[in-house]
């Protein structure tokens, strides 16, 4: 922490569809992983946080839930996280994928972005897989339906344009102390990380397999004596064939899931992990509040 009066400290929303790219740039902005990625849609459900230094500057980046008209109460609850992170911000980051333009979600996240005060500005992602005329209509267009601050242009992959990006950032943050050790990369709690973690290895494997209505919790975290560490956790299902699909044959599935997933939690817990998954059935999870408190998002009360 710090009460130096040079220090300037703020919120920065990371907003738009889909698939865009949010959470590759947000572990690219950070220099570490702290949300979870995968070609499937909707893979973030809940606000995350990421924390970089820039000069005198903390900036708290948020990934917010990809926008998308929702149909079903999590697609709610998940809408509603990303326009509240949106409303909270000091400055909001509309990242696009330069590959898909301009279509029905953008044009909904733009309309509705009128109506936010603040800094907003324009981010063209995966600019390295189109030609740059393309780049500048696209542009050209995103900037008079909406008139942002300040235009970039990267590749959150490639990481190309982020140094530029970082600076603009920094500049907008307003003065006040830093927030976090100037060495934290993340509030999320390692446990709710944890569990994050499986639910992007289960992607990785399973693909489109993998129902949409599937979830997981870290039921139990225990430090042994010998330092190493000690983790139940449990994966949620709708339906006894959609268990079946986690499980694999003979249980090979969920196998090679927690030995991809130990990995990467004692990587993030930097100590030896002993990792124990289960699956259940749990018919209408999607309808209990107390799994959505769990994922951390506001449990939507109407249908």
């Amino acid at each position: 922490m710090t009460d130096d009066p040079i220090s300037h400290c703020g919120i920065v929303a990371l907003i738009g569809a889909p698939n865009a790219g949010k959470s590759t740039l947000l572990n690219a902005l950070v220099g570490s992983k702290v949300t979870i990625v995968s070609r499937k849609v909707q893979t973030t459900r809940a606000l995350v946080r990421g924390i970089t230094m820039e000069g005198a500057a903390q900036i708290i980046f948020v990934d917010t839930p990809g926008i998308f008209a929702p149909k079903r109460r999590l697609d709610r609850a998940m809408v509603t996280a990303a326009w509240s992170g949106a409303g909270d911000a000091d400055a909001v980051a509309l990242l696009v994928d330069a590959r898909k333009g301009i279509n029905e979600e953008v044009e909904a996240i733009l309309e509705r972005l009128k109506g936010l005060r603040g800094p907003k500005l324009l981010i063209l992602n995966k600019i390295d897989t189109v030609e740059v005329e393309v780049l500048l209509g696209l542009s050209q267009r995103l900037n008079e339906a909406l008139g942002f601050d300040q235009t970039f242009m990267i590749s959150a992959l490639r990481k190309h344009g982020l140094d530029r990006l970082r600076e603009a950032f920094a500049a907008l943050m307003p003065p006040g102390p830093w927030l976090y050790p100037e060495d934290q990369v993340t509030d999320a709690p390692l446990r709710a990380f944890a569990a994050e973690i499986t639910r992007e290895k289960m992607f990785e494997r399973l693909h489109d397999e993998l129902p949409y209505q599937t979830t997981v919790e870290t039921e139990q975290w225990k430090d042994l004596p010998d330092g190493t560490v000690r983790i139940e956790q449990t994966i949620y299902v709708t339906r006894d064939g959609h268990k079946k699909i986690v499980l694999g044959e003979g249980g090979k599935t969920v196998k090679a899931i927690g030995s991809a997933a130990r990995r990467d939690i004692a990587e993030a817990a930097e100590t030896t992990v002993h990792l124990f998954l289960f699956v259940k059935v749990r018919e209408n999870w999607v309808d209990d509040p107390e799994r959505y408190r769990e994922i951390g998002l506001e449990f939507p009360r109407d249908r």
